[in-house]
């Protein structure tokens, strides 16, 4: 896997485990080519989010840990560790808040360790942020901040480079092939899952009725549905309701995702991970939250709407609703959705 080179000193980040976070991590490697545009920037991410970092135009080589989740596995850090020595590391950025990830670049002997003070970190790290406050700092902001000096006091998302992700045409051409797609009119893409819990996710009968209404005005629109195989039982009963949608759910890997949303027309989506890829190819996006805030992690897509009933009782940022009655997705309804995405599928 890793080899020595020829002594160029590197960048390592080490990678959220989160789909999402991993795109609105972006603008940290941004910033830190910037500074340095000849010291190649590697990236240790788990395999689930390697295609993420992929499409990332400033990543030089993406390595995929070996490390099961949520184990300490102390031996095979070592050994990893003893590994990445041979790469000549200058500076690593450690972007999980955890123990066991800033173990690595310590263990590595890399001399510049940065990331968020957390879980007994002290020694590990040597450049330590602090999240101040009792507000979180909206995720962009959150990791690019890294890039600079500690503060307290950081600039707002319009203060940073937005996320970008890069797809080549032939990958699109080549994943349309590939998945049986043929595109005679509008492409939309639905995102119906949320790893975080069923609080995030716009109920299945809204998304039907979103698909009959889209169907009504263009009889041509292909509808994709787009998730992990976690969103397939959620994506089948969407097609129950509304057979004219195409569910994919599970079926295509990250990287036809990848491609198939860097092709969409417009995409509707929970505030999930494929929301923020398809913001990261700066694609036209209704973006739904009900126990999320839309400030914390919105989309920053050209063409983008962010939809929140803002009740009273939200954001509780609660995997299921505490409440029982989901009011925050159950009462925003297809209309208001169709609202903002009608003028999206009339661009040229």
């Amino acid at each position: 896997m890793m080899g020595p080179d020829s002594g160029i000193p590197r960048t390592l980040v080490i990678s959220p485990n989160w789909i999402g976070d991993a795109v609105m991590a972006q603008p940290l490697l941004q910033l830190l080519h910037a500074r340095h545009p000849g010291r190649p920037i590697d990236v240790l991410a788990p395999a689930w989010v390697a295609p993420v970092w992929r499409a990332m135009a400033e990543v030089d080589t993406v390595l995929e840990a070996p490390f099961r989740h949520g184990a300490l596995q102390l031996r095979e850090r070592w050994r990893f560790a003893r590994r990445l020595r041979q790469r000549h590391y200058a500076e690593a950025y450690v972007l999980p808040n955890t123990l066991k990830f800033a173990l690595i670049p310590w263990l590595a002997g890399i001399p510049r360790r940065v990331g968020y003070r957390g879980e007994m970190r002290y020694g590990l790290l040597n450049v330590i942020h602090r999240d101040a406050g009792p507000a979180k700092r909206p995720m962009v902001p959150f990791y690019a901040a890294l890039a600079a000096p500690p503060a307290l006091d950081v600039p707002p998302p319009s203060g940073f480079p937005r996320p970008v992700l890069t797809v080549a045409p032939e990958q699109v051409a080549r994943t349309l092939e590939q998945v049986g797609l043929a595109i005679d009119g509008k492409l939309v893409v639905f995102a119906p899952g949320a790893e975080f819990g069923s609080a995030k996710r716009w109920p299945t009968a809204h998304f039907a009725q979103l698909c009959k209404t889209i169907r009504q005005t263009h009889p041509d629109a292909r509808i994709v549905l787009l998730g992990s195989g976690k969103d397939k039982a959620v994506c089948e009963e969407i097609v129950a309701q509304a057979p004219e949608a195409v569910n994919l759910a599970g079926i295509t890997t990250l990287d036809q995702a990848v491609a198939l949303i860097a092709a969409a027309d417009a995409v509707v989506s929970n505030d999930s991970g494929l929301l923020h890829i398809a913001s990261a190819l700066n694609r036209p996006i209704v973006a739904i939250y009900g126990p999320t805030s839309p400030e914390h992690a919105p989309p920053f897509s050209d063409v983008a709407r962010s939809l929140s009933l803002r009740l009273t009782c939200a954001p509780c940022r609660q995997r299921e609703c505490p409440l029982g009655h989901h009011d925050c997705m159950q009462k925003l309804r297809p209309e208001m959705v169709w609202e903002p995405l009608r003028p999206m599928l009339e661009i040229r």
